[in-house]
This record gives structure tokens, sequence and C-alpha cells, in this order.
């Protein structure tokens, strides 16, 4: 008898900690992200610079619009909505839900104001304290894969907000800085070098073990022939090679949509590159500084990436050559838990890897389109719309970003975006074949 009271008690401190865990992960969560709006006046927040970008307020209102939909209205019968018509205003793209304002028309909502939404990311707060607390225990499983989600989810919200007030900065004449200047690293350009791969038969995929998008699964074999990867992204420096070299007037290098968007959009030059004279500057969420050519080369298109590689005389990795490179790459570089929040020179003296910055600094476009692993099914009810109806015109990206959360990236995670996107912290690794 008394062995089986304490394996009872045993489960209950378990059970008790496991859902202390979880709510203190998701208090640290929506405080990193409000703290990512302390240097944000209202007026900021309201903006939108461009269909693609959203107003910060929006964002800090569908994070919280996310657990109040899919966690309190189904699991807490006494939870009262905080404002019925922020069903509407802060559905993203959910059709199962309803109705829902229209994208590009989210910076025309001076109302609800900043205070308000705050308001209602602490009424939403408070009421997943108490579920989080008493629900049932049969609930709770379904409750902690939802929550995982909805955490997870924020954080993707995290480096949207970033993007997003760097893209509305921009096109103030005042190039305001959404934070001090940071330390630039002084570090020369390491050489390109090549690491070779076998290739064969492989598997890629997202495992059983811990969190993943849907997407990322599930885990199946693929065959690969030997591939080289270049050990570092492509720099600034080198970027600039292909500009002084009519990159962006030779059309041999960009396929045919790429060069209709960048005669259409008459570009020149990556998104928030400056020039003045000879002189090359960057914007940044530190304000505007001497473009170094050693820092990793960003805001680059699919197609630009791609046409740099061609120019190269390269390729673009395919996202599964990328995955196999990354498996056995530890975890690790410049992400947003640092506060630079712009691709870094690497300075390290790290010869544990011959990649280099794999992961943070920028994500990195792949060859390969976003589209559906085999036997890929989503999953049951609206949040089955997160990742599958997207399924289409996108390319995929990898690594993660300087903006990116720390701890939200895996060698599996896919990103992706549509091919002219330009405002995402991307750019680019080289491969080639061989063999």
């Amino acid at each position: 008898m008394g062995d089986v009271v304490l394996e009872v008690a045993v489960q209950e401190k378990a059970y008790h900690a496991d859902r202390r865990a979880a709510f203190e992960r998701f208090e640290a969560i929506r405080r990193e992200t409000e703290a990512l709006t302390a240097n944000l006046t209202p007026e900021d927040q309201s903006i939108q610079s461009m269909p693609d970008v959203s107003p910060t307020k929006w964002h800090l209102g569908h994070a919280t619009w996310f657990f109040e939909t899919f966690l309190l209205a189904r699991f807490d019968s006494d939870y009262r909505v905080f404002d019925p018509a922020f069903g509407y205003l802060f559905n993203s793209y959910y059709e199962a839900v309803g109705p829902r304002h229209p994208r590009p028309q989210r910076g025309l909502l001076s109302r609800p104001t900043v205070d308000i939404v705050m308001a209602y990311r602490d009424h939403v707060g408070s009421a997943m304290a108490r579920l989080i607390e008493r629900v049932a225990e049969p609930e709770w499983s379904a409750i902690a894969t939802l929550l995982e989600l909805g955490i997870h989810h924020e954080q993707q919200h995290q480096e949207l907000i970033l993007m997003d007030i760097k893209h509305v900065f921009s096109l103030n004449p005042l190039l305001p800085a959404y934070q001090a200047p940071q330390l630039q690293v002084q570090a020369t350009e390491h050489p390109l070098n090549w690491v070779e791969f076998d290739g064969g038969l492989k598997e890629i995929g997202h495992s059983a073990s811990g969190f993943a998008f849907d997407n990322e699964s599930p885990r199946h074999k693929i065959w690969l022939d030997p591939f080289r990867l270049a050990s570092r992204p492509a720099t600034c420096g080198e970027y600039l090679g292909f500009i002084e070299d009519a990159g962006y007037r030779r059309p041999e290098f960009w396929l045919s949509d790429g060069w209709a968007t960048i005669r259409e959009q008459c570009w020149e030059a990556p998104l928030y590159w400056l020039r003045e004279g000879g002189e090359w500057s960057v914007f940044t969420l530190s304000g505007r500084r001497r473009l170094n050519p050693a820092e990793p080369v960003c805001h680059l298109s699919f197609y630009e990436a791609d046409a740099f590689a061609r120019w190269a005389g390269k390729r673009l990795p395919t996202e599964a050559e990328w995955e196999t490179a990354a498996e056995d790459v530890p975890i690790r570089g410049n992400f947003a838990d640092r506060g630079h929040f712009h691709p870094c020179a690497d300075a390290s003296s790290d010869a544990t890897s011959q990649l280099r910055q794999m992961y943070g600094d920028v994500w990195e476009w792949t060859a390969s389109p976003y589209i559906a692993y085999p036997r890929f099914r989503p999953a049951g009810g609206a949040v089955g719309e997160y990742n599958g109806k997207f399924m289409c015109n996108q390319v995929v990206l990898r690594g993660g970003s300087a903006i990116t959360p720390a701890g939200h990236i895996r060698a599996t995670y896919r990103n992706f975006f549509p091919p002219s996107a330009r405002w995402a912290f991307a750019g680019l690794r080289l491969a080639e074949d061989f063999g």
C-alpha cells in the first residue's frame, strides 16, 4: 500500500512540475515579445509599410488571439472573450475560424490602441494561467500540445516584429534606429572553402522527439548525389563583386520571373543597401552604417540569391543537402538573444566544424520549392491551416537568422517565403556538384 501511495505522490509532483514549467515558458516568451516593443512609440506600432508587413500592435494582438481562439475558447467554459470584434481583427488566415480584416488594410486600424491591445494580452495571459492550473488531467495532454504550438507561433511573430519594424523605419526619411548602435564585429573575410559530402541514401525530416512544426514531418528517405557546400555564407564583399560586374543588368544570370521582377522594381542592390557617390552603406535596426564586406550578405530575394550563384558558377543547395550537412553541426550562432539584430562577420577561431555560421545570422535560401514531404497530412481542425495551405509558389530557407529567437531553430526547420520576398533576413550559401 505504501508503495502505491508513494508512486501516486511522485506522479502528482511530476504532473504539477510539468504544468509549472509549461506556464513559466509561456510567460517568458510573452515577456520577450513585449520587450521587443519597449523602444517603440504607439505611432511606430500602428504603421504598415507594405502588404507583407503588419503593424507591431497587430502582431501583439494576433499572437494573443491564437491562445484565446485555440485554447481558451475550446477548453475553458468559463472564459469570456475580451472583445468579440477582435476575432475579426486579429485572425490572420484561418478560414475555418471565420472572416477576417483584409491583410493589406491592417495599417488603417487606429483602433484598438496599443494600450487596449496590451490589456487584451493581460486578459488572455491571466486566463491562460487559470486554465493551465485548473484543467482536468484528461484534457491536459491536448492543451500542452497546443500551448507548445502557440509558444513557437509567438516566437515566429517575434521575428516578424523585427523584420516589419525595420521595413517601416527604412521608409522614414529620418532613418530612425530601433536600438542604440551595436559594436561591429571586426573580422577579415574567411576564405571560402568547400566541404564534401558523399551523398547516397539519406533520411531527412523531424524524428519523434521534441517539438517541430507539421511541415517538418514525416521523416523520409531521399537520394543525394555527391555535393560540396561552401564553408560559410556568401559575404557582402562577394555580392558587391556581382553588382560591380553588372550582375543586375545581365539577363543570363536570372530566371525569367526574376529578371521581370528586378526590371519592374528597379532593383540594383539588396534591400537596405544605400549608395552615395562611391560609398555603400546599409540600413540596420541600429541605424545606417558603412557596409562591412566581411558580413554575410542579407535581405536578398530568392531570385537574387540564385542569380549570384549562377554568376559565381555555382548553385544553391537543395534543402535535403542543407539538412544533411547541418545535422551534426552544433546549433549555436548569432541569434536574437545576443541583441545585435544584424548578421555579423565571423570572428571565431572555432575549428570544430568545417561549416561556419550554419545557424543564425542569415536564413539561407535553398533551391527547393516548399512542398509537402511524402505522406504528409495536415493536422485536423483549423490548426491544420498553419503550414500546409502555403505549399505552393514558395521557396524553402534554412538555418535561422540574427533575429530568430534562440532555441527556436532545428536542422529540420523549414522556413518559406515567396521568391520575390526581400524583407526577411535572408542570404545564401553556395553549393556545387562533384564526382
